[in-house]
């Protein structure tokens, strides 16, 4: 059942792990051109530490969601904490050897797979619905909220210790995330350790048994995928964008790179904005998938409108359009298996389904932008292909719209 009052302990424990998550991926770009300096690691597979947790999430994702879903979100907590320890571990014991270096990191990604599903399903289970919306926003703020993190902690890190102090950093996010979850399970403050509307023995919880995941009807199976496929595309637009946007300033716009990481960043921190705005939005009861459906429009057009000389001022103003967009499209993704589901039935299979389209989408766009340059030799040549694609989930949005108009009566909101 949804909760009646909102456990606030629960929904900051639930945001933690997404967040550390995030800077866990995150922790890389900052470091890589310390690294490849360094290493001399060869460029394709340098790309392969990012990419490796887009496909250890497609590998693992549904599993990850049916696992708590059954067992409880408490041990695999526990055990993708001490698995990204390991991760990390592997990297810092033998950064020469890429190939060491990419191992590491699949541990990581196996573990992110784990805890980028935990970490919405409680803070999501935990609000109440009078605090829903703006939990969902917060959620959605978890990517950014690694970039940010990961960003601004890396100057300092460097000047002290190097790229190793970002790993340090993350081993010792998640020995304290560790010791939370350990003191959360023995106080029973959240509840981690059964399974969806069952206790530890099988009997049902408190709130008596919640239908299981595969009790869907047709349409809710049907817009839950549409949800997904979205998100594949604008995920992997996204990630193309924020992979390549500082090259594609320095070489396309003539920044020097310090001014392309400043532009970089804008973009993200007006997402994180409109991530929370777009929550009491939906709060205030403005239609999911309209709002959905028009941000995707407006990325598209961003994406058209990119190869144009805009100028300083213009340009801020596209990646500020581009952000808002940004923000408020994941914002309404992560709402939807609460819309599709009602929150009472919001489990973390359903969270895995829209999880894994992100993930398609992750793995799929930095290398598809990376290949139009290869073959084009003009960043300006993706924008159109980006622009077509998005416009492919501006079609999906409409459909899922219909799609939502016939599964939300009488769910929870």
């Amino acid at each position: 059942m949804a909760a009646s009052r909102t456990n606030w302990i629960g929904v900051i424990y639930g945001l933690s792990l997404s967040f550390f998550a995030a800077y866990q991926l995150f922790k890389l770009p900052p470091a890589l051109p310390v690294l490849l300096d360094r290493y001399g690691y060869d460029r394709a597979l340098a790309g392969g530490f990012m990419s490796i947790y887009a496909l250890a999430g497609l590998v693992f994702s549904l599993y990850a969601g049916r696992l708590i879903e059954r067992h409880g979100a408490g041990r695999p907590i526990l055990g993708a904490l001490a698995l990204m320890i390991a991760g990390n571990l592997v990297a810092l014991l033998a950064p020469q050897w890429g190939v060491v270096v990419l191992a590491g990191r699949a541990l990581e990604g196996t573990a992110f797979a784990v805890l980028a599903i935990a970490g919405p399903v409680l803070a999501n289970r935990e609000a109440s619905p009078k605090h829903l919306h703006i939990v969902i926003g917060l959620t959605a703020s978890w990517i950014p909220f690694g970039q940010i993190l990961a960003t601004a902690i890396a100057p300092a890190a460097f000047a002290i210790d190097g790229w190793q102090l970002l790993w340090v950093l993350a081993i010792a996010f998640c020995l304290l995330q560790m010791l939370w979850t350990a003191r959360l399970s023995a106080g029973q403050t959240v509840e981690l350790g059964s399974g969806e509307g069952g206790t530890e023995d099988g009997e049902p919880g408190e709130g008596g048994p919640r239908p299981p995941a595969d009790a869907m009807t047709a349409a809710q199976r049907l817009a839950l995928t549409l949800a997904a496929a979205i998100f594949m595309v604008w995920s992997g637009q996204y990630f193309a964008a924020m992979t390549w946007l500082p090259q594609y300033l320095v070489e396309s716009q003539g920044l020097v790179l310090e001014l392309a990481l400043l532009a970089y960043l804008l973009p993200v921190v007006v997402l994180v904005i409109f991530n929370l705005v777009t929550g009491m939005l939906l709060r205030a009861g403005v239609p999911l998938g309209p709002l959905l459906t028009a941000a995707l429009i407006s990325q598209a057009a961003i994406w058209w409108l990119l190869p144009g000389d805009w100028g300083s001022i213009g340009g801020i103003g596209l990646l500020i359009a581009y952000g808002i967009g940004a923000g408020i499209c994941p914002t309404c993704l992560f709402a939807m298996p609460s819309a599709i589901l009602g929150q009472a039935r919001a489990a973390a299979s359903a969270f895995g389904v829209i999880m894994t389209g992100r993930n398609m989408g992750v793995l799929i766009g930095p290398i598809l932008i990376a290949q139009i340059f290869k073959l084009a030799g003009d960043w300006n040549e993706a924008a159109p292909v980006f622009s077509g694609l998005t416009l492919i989930a501006v079609l999906l949005g409409l459909i899922l719209t219909g799609a939502l108009a016939r599964v939300t009566h009488g769910t929870s909101r």
